[in-house]
């Protein structure tokens, strides 16, 4: 039985059809009742639990061969990562109590920084938290997701811009599609191995913000430019999306640390794998998907 965390998110999601698309055992952990019915059509087992509570983790991690786990993101959180820190000592408990084979924790690029990273943080806390479990794990360190243009499609196609909060708009960073990380990581869960393992998930190149503009382009076939977003205006702009004012600048940092270059992979005693979908056929999958063509 392979148990996977986050089935409703994309990672999680990815991960699980993955493995189900091989024909092998799946269990998702929901925190949705609500959810449970699309993954039992699918095939999966579903089990509810709060990802807070330890004992009803380790219930249901017990009998997997292998357990996917994951924070859930948090754009906004307290300076503590108050949340952060009470899901990775649940997990932790969890998969010390239940004692699978072996687990696959969903990391970020950076994760390896304890400070500079701002949001990114929160995956360092999980890396170090969870490096404590004595059995074999696996840390995946995903680049920025090619997914996060989704948000930039609908401004392309009506105004013939998108903003970028990324700069300078030819300044290429690693990113990938979720995806990929769901295909590693079904493909990491399978594999077997002694101690604990980084991996630096990227695509198949690095894309800067005029690519993402040049992609979009191409697919909704009109002109699309990448414009920055001035940094001294990001901070209303998270607020008017719902930030909590006292808490944006985490982001802040997070985005501050790809444009300097400090938030990049390790490179050393990592592994580095690359995914296989093109920004460009990511983008197109999410339009498909979404009908974001008229």
């Amino acid at each position: 039985m392979y148990t996977v965390m986050g089935a409703t998110g994309q990672v999680g999601g990815a991960t699980a059809r993955q493995l189900l698309k091989e024909g092998l055992p799946v269990k998702v952990v929901l925190r949705n009742q609500q959810k449970a019915q699309e993954w039992i059509n699918l095939g999966a087992e579903a089990v509810i639990a709060d990802y807070r509570d330890a004992a009803a983790l380790e219930a249901a991690f017990a009998g997997s061969e292998a357990v996917f786990v994951m924070n859930p993101p948090s754009f906004y959180p307290d300076k503590n990562f108050s949340d952060t820190r009470a899901y990775v000592e649940a997990i932790r408990l969890a998969l010390t109590g239940a004692k699978p084979s072996r687990f696959v924790a969903l990391s970020s690029v950076g994760g390896q920084h304890d400070e500079g990273t701002g949001i990114i943080y929160s995956l360092h806390i999980v890396e170090e938290e969870l490096k404590r479990v004595a059995i074999p794990s696996a840390f995946l360190r995903a680049a920025w997701f090619m997914d996060n243009s989704a948000w930039d499609i609908e401004p392309a196609r009506k105004y013939g811009e998108i903003q970028s909060f990324l700069a300078p708009l030819d300044r290429a960073i690693p990113m990938i599609s979720t995806s990929d990380i769901g295909s590693i990581a079904a493909a990491t869960l399978k594999q077997q191995w002694e101690g604990t393992r980084f991996l630096e998930l990227q695509g198949p190149r690095p894309y800067s913000p005029n690519d993402i503009a040049s992609a979009l382009s191409k697919l909704l076939n009109r002109p699309v430019e990448a414009k920055v977003v001035k940094r001294e205006d990001w901070p209303d702009i998270f607020i008017r999306q719902g930030g909590i004012a006292e808490n944006v600048q985490g982001r802040l940092e997070m985005l501050d640390g790809f444009n300097s270059g400090w938030i990049d992979f390790e490179q050393e005693g990592t592994e580095v794998v690359s995914g296989r979908q093109s920004l460009e056929e990511a983008l197109e999958a999410i339009i498909r998907r979404t009908g974001q063509i008229q």
